[in-house]
């Protein structure tokens, strides 16, 4: 009842301020509209530091801003178009709402309620020319109840001409974490952000000083294939500036025990073999160049220590072009990693949540010849979307080289030995195997179906550069054999994916599969453009909140991942002995975590 007390009086409130404003006959009309709202929890109390994020019609991120200690926050000067509003606080679950149309003079007033177990925003338009929304009858009203007039006084004490301000001399505030324990199958490192934990992870966010923002995140753990503990730690410094655009400096240390058995196979009998450790600098900006075109850009310095030192550098860009309701354009260019920020997938919470996933994206390193390397991929990519009603049609092309492609390899005791070609995987028995470079053009094209606010469904087609073999037999022992048995081809592939969150219990979930012939290996493809990345098989992610218990602060919540539970994409070969030998992109793996989010 609270709420719908705060509710209703605020919408009062803000029917009051439209009305109030008389109308002149020669003021030229309005060209640009704003999106103004409250926030506040189940019981009606204001949510101070809420991030609220403004995306526009092509979900590309447009402003940015902090509830103030009233819980309000207001974009201003929004061209004419439909806009996508999420708002996330670390106790609360996020709430999204889509299609928010924007109109010439037009004030779109968003009521956010933020619950543990299903957050919800109602939309209120408040237009020019519309007439007052009610008489002046409401002023006696609210005058004859001691519990409605203190809304008279609510109005004169929220500034919004700059909602995101803070008290600037407050050394810490806006404190948010995360804390997350993970079990399960191993996986691999680098299969496209979905890599284990290495068994404990936290992040943690601060406002410094008002608009600056300072990240801390860490994944530590006990490695079982090493037998020594194994750690990884990232901090993240953010300055904000007007709109919202933060450039972002991101320095990040990790420090991993290989198994026991490298020393064995490549130390000369040794019991013990160097750790494999990687330092990371990473600068990220973006800039708007012109009415409708932004540039995303960035670049990475990495240095990856193990029996050698190898530094090189990973730069990005995407520029993307809004053409109204013609579409949008984005083109892109990468080197070296995948940059997380700009990859397609599932958005959690927000910056603790790419923190940890960026800090579990290991290089994919191998050997060849008893030499360290890294796997580089360089990658030119066009991409268009085109928002229709509730429908998103997409299409992308890509042209990508792949240097030292390091697969997975399923392989017998003693294959290769001695060769110094295949390294322990860090979190399994198996190994991994480089292949050596490959070129790959593919395309794809998706339409994504909004069922409200709550749930999509996609459906993409495709074709694409696969991995397979002429010959399923070797003949010998030797490396560069197996290597020249793989050749490049091509496949067609059919995509479905089904999005959303189960109303009652707030579950959230992802599944999908892809269609394709699995008798030849997909390493797949990170696309920079597209809001859907297919994935082989048949994939499951689920996110369940848990209701705390009396007088817990924060939240709980569950989190499933299971990946390609078919077991598909597995490419035999037959070693000369007789014995199966399979190489591997996307293993299958069975992987859950629990997280307390404060």
């Amino acid at each position: 009842m609270q709420h719908w007390k705060a509710m209703i009086g605020a919408t009062i409130a803000w029917g009051v301020a439209c009305s109030s404003v008389p109308a002149t006959a020669a003021s030229p009309p309005r060209l640009t509209g704003s999106i103004i709202g409250f926030v506040s929890d189940a019981s009606g109390v204001a949510q101070m530091g809420a991030s609220v994020l403004l995306y526009n019609r092509y979900e590309r991120l447009v402003q940015k801003a902090l509830t103030n200690d009233r819980g309000a926050f207001g974009f201003d000067a929004l061209t004419p178009d439909l806009y996508s509003i999420r708002v996330s606080l670390s106790s609360f679950l996020p709430a999204l709402k889509q299609n928010i149309l924007v109109q010439p003079g037009m004030r779109s007033f968003l009521s956010i309620n933020l619950s543990g177990i299903l957050s919800s925003i109602e939309l209120v338009y408040i237009a020019p020319g519309q007439g007052a929304i009610m008489t002046d009858d409401w002023k006696w009203v609210l005058r004859s109840s001691l519990a409605t007039r203190p809304v008279l006084r609510l109005l004169p004490g929220i500034d919004y001409s700059d909602p995101s301000a803070r008290n600037s001399a407050a050394l810490f505030s806006d404190t948010r974490g995360m804390l997350k324990l993970s079990a399960g199958d191993a996986g691999t490192a680098g299969d496209f952000g979905r890599s284990p934990d290495l068994g404990t992870a936290f992040a943690l966010a601060t406002s410094l000083f008002g608009a600056n923002r300072v990240q801390f995140s860490g994944n530590v753990g006990y490695a079982a294939m090493s037998g020594s503990p194994s750690a990884g730690f990232s901090t993240r410094f953010s300055r904000g500036q007007p709109g919202g655009l933060t450039p972002e400096v991101q320095l990040t240390m990790r420090q991993v025990f290989l198994p026991v058995r490298v020393g064995a196979g490549l130390l000369g009998g040794q019991q013990s073999a160097p750790p494999l450790r990687t330092m990371s600098l990473s600068v990220q900006d973006h800039t708007d160049l012109a009415e409708g075109l932004d540039l995303d850009y960035g670049v990475t310095l990495e240095s990856v220590s193990f029996l050698d030192r190898l530094n090189y550098l990973s730069p990005y860009a995407r520029l993307n072009y809004a053409m109204g309701r013609a579409g949008a354009l984005q083109l892109g260019y990468s080197s070296g990693v995948p940059p997380p920020n700009l990859a397609a997938g599932e958005t959690g919470d927000a910056d603790l949540q790419r923190d940890l996933m960026s800090l579990a994206l290991f290089p994919r390193v191998s050997l060849e010849e008893g030499r360290v390397r890294v796997q580089r991929t360089e990658n030119f990519e066009l991409g268009y979307m085109k928002v229709v009603g509730s429908r998103t049609f997409s299409a992308g092309v890509y042209r990508e080289s792949v240097a030292h492609a390091a697969l997975l390899i399923s392989a017998p005791g003693g294959l290769f030995a001695g060769s110094g070609d295949l390294l322990p995987d860090l979190f399994s028995n198996s190994s991994i195997f480089s292949i050596g470079r490959y070129r790959s053009l593919g395309f794809m094209g998706s339409v994504t179906q909004a069922l409200g606010d709550s749930a999509s469904m996609s459906l993409a087609y495709g074709n694409g550069g696969v991995l397979r073999t002429d010959e399923r037999q070797m003949r010998s022992a030797d490396p560069d054999e197996l290597r020249s048995l793989v050749r490049t081809s091509r496949r067609s592939w059919v995509a479905a994916r089904v999005a959303g969150t189960a109303p009652g219990s707030g579950t959230r979930f992802v599944t999908s599969y892809l269609w394709t012939d699995y008798r030849a290996l997909t390493p797949g493809h990170r696309y920079l453009t597209q809001r859907m990345n297919p994935e082989t098989g048949w994939n499951v992610y689920l996110r369940q909140p848990i209701r705390n218990f009396a007088g817990m602060p924060g939240r709980l919540e569950a989190t499933a991942d299971l990946r390609n539970l078919l077991a598909q994409g597995y490419l035999p070969i037959r070693t000369a002995d007789g014995r199966d030998v399979f190489l591997i992109h996307s293993p299958r793996a069975v992987r859950g975590g629990l997280s307390f989010i404060f």
